[in-house]
């Protein structure tokens, strides 16, 4: 079993930076593929990113390429989302979740964190 502790949201402007991370329990951290996601007010929860179980892989929703990037330290058992140029759309609880496979469809993740709110003012 995983769990999965996400921090570091907040209130941000338009155009600024955040880095959301998400804490795991468990020895088997290194094996899981992990994966961000997002659920905004009256919408449905969408993929964001994830990253392979080393690390060496990584996929990115088209609305979030070239401004979000996902990372991942296995010793310190952290997975990482560095979001810059932030828009008003990017206002949202981010979760993150654990899989066997690396994947960008939620019914493939096991085990997700409770989310971290991410706001994102104009």
């Amino acid at each position: 079993q995983v769990q999965l502790v996400e921090s570091g949201g907040g209130l941000v402007q338009v155009g600024g930076s955040l880095r959301l991370s998400c804490a795991a329990s468990g020895r088997t951290f290194s094996s899981y593929s992990m994966g961000w996601f997002r659920r905004a007010p009256g919408k449905e929860r969408e993929f964001v990113a994830a990253i392979s179980s080393s690390g060496g892989r990584t996929y990115y929703a088209d609305s979030v390429k070239g401004r979000f990037t996902i990372s991942r330290d296995n010793a310190q058992n952290t997975v990482y989302l560095q979001m810059k140029s932030l828009k008003p759309e990017d206002t949202a609880v981010y979760l993150c979740a654990a899989s066997s496979t690396f994947a960008s469809m939620s019914w493939e993740y096991d085990y997700w964190g409770q989310g971290t709110q991410v706001t994102v003012s104009s």
